[in-house]
């Protein structure tokens, strides 16, 4: 466990050439870049959550058959300051840091006034996000920062503050078909409100402004008010049809007084998130052409989720798929103090990750009886009419067991097959990825004894005619120091294995990550 979870991997700048086994495909050609911890101890100090590591950046090259592997650490300020200091300096979301004790009494005073309204990290370890022709690491703070993704090298910081208020936003945007960025950040008790604003970042800038950024012209789509002024909702995703925006309130919310006082009070900001379970969880849909929410009231039980898979409309309902738990135990399993030797044997979810389909009714029949049923799509998931008028929906329980879902990005917002994903016993860490049909409801799989795969990416061939002809990339770690990890390539459709790329150095388990192809990389050499 201590070589997966709490040590810190070495980096490899230049580029190394893998160990292919087996045939892949000659039309993949381009870069697979991806995110995640790598760093957790810095001089004598060390990181409380694995989510909190070091952003350590790693790429697998296809380029005529050969692949290579390359891994960076991001050159972020927060990077900086750790290194130079030889100790933890920046605060992380688990993991609360302190000034020099050798400072004056001042400079401390100072010190926790500052950290009221914190300044967030810039450690983007969580995703990559493509603006216009360049790539972003991110995480849920308001900073992003460039990269180069053929050398891993960092590149400006972003704060999305200067562009839109938002003290955080997620790190999983969705794209346009003209490939606009759609994101959602949470304002913090601006001009005496809080709500969760909807932005877009243009693809591309008018000729006369070439030097001006994409950020520049960002333009608040449109603001959700929060329910609560001090406890807005915790969220990691949001989901996209062709006419609406999907912004799911669930009851797991971050206390922002006392994310005020965690500083002073020796706490980490993770403490200040709370799961009530006797809460309900809330439905916002906002029209995409009005910019205005549907005015009837959508709910169901609570939950927690960190994941939408994607979304879809059908005769005048929206059908909606996400991952979601009873509780919020997930999170605390991070914790590197419970990643230890015995992991395995004793951590065990309380909660399953299940996949939950929900049918919401738009156009309902204003004059239906209360608790009649309004779905009028064939579904086993129910709305229900309620006497104050709003809807209590249940969903249908499609399968329980994956995370960390992907699609064939070309089917996002419109009706799908296929869900591409991690499989997770009772533990957190995944041993096997699934290739889940939605209609079907069949599962086919793809593992290794003592493998962990980590997200897989689904990658269309160039005369890709069906959903699934493809391929799907996962990096694979092994429990065995002494084996070699790899990135596997599947079949999408049949997913048989067409062929590996080993290489021979201690890879860390990762989060997020694109493909980006090779066509997509031109602008980045001109």
């Amino acid at each position: 466990m201590e070589t997966l979870f709490g040590r810190n991997k070495e980096e490899h700048p230049e580029p190394l050439k893998a160990e292919v086994r087996g045939q892949l495909p000659t039309w993949l050609q381009g870069i697979l870049l991806r995110n995640g911890p790598g760093m957790h101890t810095i001089g004598d100090t060390k990181y409380n959550h694995w989510f909190d590591g070091l952003a350590l950046l790693h790429t697998f090259t296809f380029k005529n058959g050969e692949v290579y592997y390359r891994s960076k650490y991001l050159r972020s300020d927060t990077y900086n300051c750790n290194i130079e200091a030889n100790r933890i300096v920046v605060s992380e979301f688990g993991t609360m840091a302190y000034p020099d004790p050798c400072k004056n009494i001042f400079a401390k005073a100072f010190s926790y006034l500052s950290h009221t309204i914190p300044e967030f990290t810039d450690n983007c370890l969580i995703n990559i996000m493509k603006a216009g022709d360049d790539y972003y690491a991110t995480s849920e703070t308001n900073f992003i920062r460039r990269i180069n993704p053929q050398t891993l090298e960092t590149l400006e910081k972003v704060d999305y503050s200067k562009y839109v208020a938002v003290n955080v936003a997620t790190s999983h945007p969705h794209y346009d078909s003209a490939g606009n960025i759609l994101n959602m950040g949470t304002s913090i008790v601006d001009k005496g409100k809080t709500k969760y604003v909807l932005f877009k970042i243009p693809a591309s800038v008018p000729e006369r402004e070439k030097k001006k950024s994409c950020f520049k012209h960002l333009e608040v789509v449109c603001s959700i008010p929060s329910r609560s002024l001090l406890q807005p909702t915790y969220y990691h995703s949001f989901g996209l049809t062709e006419n609406y925006i999907i912004f799911i309130e669930q009851p797991f919310r971050l206390d922002i007084v006392k994310m005020a006082t965690a500083y002073i009070r020796g706490v980490s900001w993770a403490s200040c998130l709370a799961f009530n379970k006797d809460d309900k969880t809330w439905f916002h849909f906002i029209d995409r052409k009005t910019k205005k929410e549907v005015s009837t009231k959508f709910y169901t039980d609570a939950m927690v989720f960190f994941h939408h898979i994607n979304a879809y409309e059908e005769d005048g309902h929206i059908i909606f798929d996400i991952i979601a738990y009873k509780d919020n135990s997930l999170y605390d399993m991070f914790y590197l103090k419970n990643l230890n030797k015995d992991f395995e044997e004793k951590t065990k979810l309380t909660s399953f990750p299940t996949c939950k389909r929900y049918v919401v009714p738009l156009q309902c029949d204003k004059d239906a009886e209360i608790g009649s049923n309004l779905v009028t799509v064939p579904s086993a998931a129910t709305a229900v009419k309620e006497k104050d008028g709003t809807i209590y929906c249940q969903p249908e329980i499609l399968c329980e067991g994956i995370e960390l879902p992907r699609i064939n990005y070309d089917y996002n917002g419109k009706k799908y097959k296929y869900v591409y994903a991690t499989q997770v016993q009772w533990s957190p860490i995944p041993t096997k990825i699934a290739k889940f049909n939605t209609q079907t409801k069949e599962m086919l799989q793809w593992g290794e004894d003592h493998c962990w795969p980590s997200e897989p990416i689904f990658v269309p061939s160039p005369d890709a005619r069906e959903e699934d002809d493809g391929v799907v990339l996962t990096c694979v770690v092994r429990t065995d120091p002494k084996e070699p990890p790899f990135l596997v390539v599947l079949d999408a459709k049949t997913f048989t294995e067409l062929g590996r790329a080993s290489v021979d150095v201690e890879m860390h388990l990762d989060l997020h990550g694109m493909f980006i192809p090779e066509n997509a990389l031109k602008a980045e050499t001109e």
